[in-house]
């Protein structure tokens, strides 16, 4: 038998991780879920080991990545080979000679001697976490059962487009906010480091009481020059320490949760999320997956932790008999028209259809919250920029202003 390397989600959706021995994954996954463990990630343990501390850390960095571009014209390639009739094994030899970047490669590799090793495409998938997610896999999994392997991979194919558009959009939106903050940063640092000092020494040979916005100026900046090694370093160490907490366990919920909160960002990335989650529930309940099994995956891939927790009570709440739109109702994340076309879905069954609607709804208030964003942020930018100008100005000239009047005086 061989060991595999296992991580998976309890009941109560806390993460935990092991090894165990089976013939192949499919064994060790039907272990976990005889346990009431939902499997998350089952890997060889061998390479697991060399995922882990023993694997050189600067060859991890340096390796080459699979883009979600990557995966995305995948999903699309795999739908017309199919569609056109070619078996999965020759279409997955085919992608794999034709791509160009060898993490990929190996990947395809892998894929195309599983399936010829007699293996289903979603369990090899599985050894591959850092590509394919797990709502991936499970949905490549309910087209094995249901034979509709292209349909699924079409669909994969338009959420993940989706996913791409919006965060383009974020990124694109947030270019410009983020490159006059750098600017106004560097200016800052420029202004401490050089200018001020230069001003201190002049009004130093005056010796004349200077205004209390000048003294404070001046002791910031000395600090600043005196300590800037210290500040650097304690800033790295802010930001190392804020992303090591807010990676895992219950620093991430916290960040997650905070997320939500944000202004102006909070409701784009909460109606973004509510659209992942709207999607991915109307994508998987239209493939056939079982509800209270496709809540469980749907917690894994919504990229927070927050209102994964949510969806995990859902999840819970349909366990106990309770309906769909009195779990969303306790869920707390819901509009109330979103709770309204959830209960006429659950009324006519077509929920899918109707949380396919949500979804398209939330999508279009990202959509336009996204390009409106830098019209939202400028003005607060350009608050900040006057008031900090007003600031340096009043601390630099005053005291020039105040010894030019008593020269005049004079």
């Amino acid at each position: 038998m061989a060991s595999f390397s296992w991580r998976a989600r309890d009941a109560q959706g806390e993460l935990a991780q092991g090894v165990l021995e089976g013939e192949h994954g499919e064994e060790v996954a039907a272990q976990l879920v005889a346990s009431g463990l939902t499997p998350v990630e089952i890997v060889p343990a061998r390479q697991g080991a060399r995922d882990g501390a023993a694997e050189n850390p600067l060859a991890r960095w340096f390796a080459p990545k699979v883009s979600t571009q990557e995966i995305l014209l995948f999903s699309r390639q795999m739908h017309t080979l199919l569609k056109a009739g070619v078996p999965i094994v020759r279409s997955l030899s085919g992608l794999h000679e034709s791509t160009d970047n060898p993490a990929f490669q190996e990947v395809l590799r892998d894929l195309r001697e599983g399936l010829e090793g007699g293996r289903e495409l979603s369990v090899v998938m599985r050894r591959h976490p850092e590509v394919f997610t797990p709502f991936y896999a499970n949905m490549v999994r309910v087209g094995e059962s249901t034979g509709r392997m292209e349909e699924i991979f079409l669909r994969l194919f338009h959420y993940l487009e989706f996913e791409r558009h919006t965060r383009e959009q974020i990124r694109s939106a947030l270019r410009y906010p983020t490159f006059v903050i750098l600017v106004i940063v560097a200016a800052v640092a420029v202004i401490n480091l050089f200018v001020i000092p230069a001003f201190a020494k002049v009004y130093a040979g005056f010796n004349a009481e200077l205004p209390t916005l000048t003294r404070v100026l001046i002791d910031v900046s000395n600090f600043t020059v005196n300590y800037w090694l210290p500040i650097l370093g304690a800033l790295v160490g802010l930001v190392v320490g804020f992303r090591y907490y807010t990676r895992q366990g219950e620093g991430k919920l916290l960040w997650d949760r905070l997320k939500l909160r944000l202004p102006i960002i909070g409701g784009i990335v909460e109606k973004a999320t509510l659209a992942r989650f709207a999607r991915s529930f109307s994508l998987a309940s239209r493939s056939g997956v079982p509800i209270v099994q496709g809540l469980s995956v749907i917690a894994l891939v919504v990229d927070n932790d927050f209102i994964a927790g949510k969806v995990e009570r859902m999840r819970d709440g349909l366990e106990r008999g309770e309906s769909i739109l009195r779990t969303a109702a306790g869920s707390g994340v819901f509009t109330p028209v979103v709770l309204q076309m959830i209960a006429v879905g659950e009324e006519t069954g077509d929920l899918d259809g109707l949380m396919e609607e949500i979804a398209g709804m939330y999508e279009r208030e990202v959509d336009y919250a996204v390009k409106n964003l830098s019209a939202s942020i400028e003005p607060i930018l350009i608050i900040a920029l006057g008031i900090l100008i007003a600031l340096l100005a009043l601390g630099v000239f005053l005291p020039i202003w105040d010894l030019g009047k008593a020269a005049l005086h004079k």
